[in-house]
């Protein structure tokens, strides 16, 4: 029982230090420090120390380290998952979290080796950066699904039929057009920022962005907060569902939390959009977004119900 507590608690100590990782990653690009060790992977200016190294240096280095911590981490996850519960959902979750760790790392490789990174404003990077959210959500996904399932059961939950997998399927996929979009207009923020103390309105603002002589990130600004809008409507109405159909307490909780979270990342929206998208609120919109992912994954996790563990 203690060894089963204590690699619960490790294992969302680990998401918690994943989420601070993804933060890191998105500090690096809000602060143009992608190149902060050139072209050169996994060495840093061809050193594996570098020597007098620049502040956008120092935060790249730092986030190479503790992405490879990460991997570390991740496999004493694994290790132990597989000592602790065999061949069980929670040692498959904590495989397929290590697999997606590997992915993110060969990500970031390709947009150093690349140089898709910094000041670079080409349409392969918001692609790859597009891509990579994606797979960060899968990352997080699965990980927070090895924490869920390590749990002891108090109260078995009965699976929810019917439209339940379809409607958590269409929240999920909503979640991630919503959050790829974003990604991109993360982007464009940082390469083309908003000037706060600039007198147009917003919608004389949202006008000069969509004209043909802007750079496409700054023409796509618009596309994220009408998907985001969606998404959040879908993930609110499939929590109230779920809310309304569930047997339990718990699956019922997660629903809640689905919804609080989604209306809490549209008020965050729409103050990023009135402060010019600063970094600190890019981060804190970036958070949420995680955190509600997870509430969807953790919900759809116990809309099929459990088995001991």
């Amino acid at each position: 029982m203690a060894n089963h507590t204590r690699f619960r608690r490790f294992s969302w100590a680990f998401l918690v230090y994943l989420l601070l990782v993804i933060l890191f990653g998105a500090w690096v690009r809000i602060t143009h420090s992608g190149a902060g060790c050139g072209s050169h992977w996994p060495t840093c200016h061809g050193q594996i120390i570098p020597l007098a190294p620049s502040i956008e240096t120092v935060i790249e280095y730092t986030h190479r380290l503790t992405s490879g911590m990460l991997g570390i981490v991740g496999l004493v996850l694994l290790g132990w998952a597989a000592i602790r519960f065999g061949r069980h959902r929670v040692t498959a979750a904590a495989a397929v979290t290590l697999v997606f760790i590997v992915f993110e790392a060969a990500i970031g490789a390709g947009l150093v080796l690349k140089e898709l990174v910094a000041n670079d404003d080409s349409v392969a990077r918001a692609v790859v950066i597009g891509v990579h959210l994606v797979n960060t959500l899968l990352l997080t996904g699965a990980a927070s699904l090895a924490a869920w399932w390590s749990r002891e059961e108090t109260e078995p939950a009965k699976p929810l039929r019917g439209a339940a997998p379809w409607l958590l399927a269409t929240a999920l996929l909503a979640l991630i057009a919503s959050c790829m979009t974003g990604a991109v207009t993360a982007l464009g923020d940082t390469l083309f920022p908003v000037d706060p103390t600039a007198g147009a309105g917003l919608f004389d603002r949202v006008r000069d962005d969509l004209s043909s002589a802007k750079h496409f990130l700054v023409r796509l600004r618009i596309i994220h907060p009408v998907v985001a809008v969606v998404a959040a409507g879908v993930v609110y109405g499939v929590g109230a569902w779920v809310r309304e159909h569930a047997t339990d307490d718990r699956t019922r909780r997660l629903a809640r939390a689905m919804q609080h979270g989604v209306l809490a990342q549209v008020v965050l929206g729409i103050l990023n959009i009135g402060l010019a998208a600063p970094g600190w609120m890019q981060l804190l919109h970036l958070l949420l977004a995680q955190v509600v992912w997870i509430a969807v994954v953790l919900t759809a996790a116990s809309c099929r119900g459990s088995t001991s563990a």
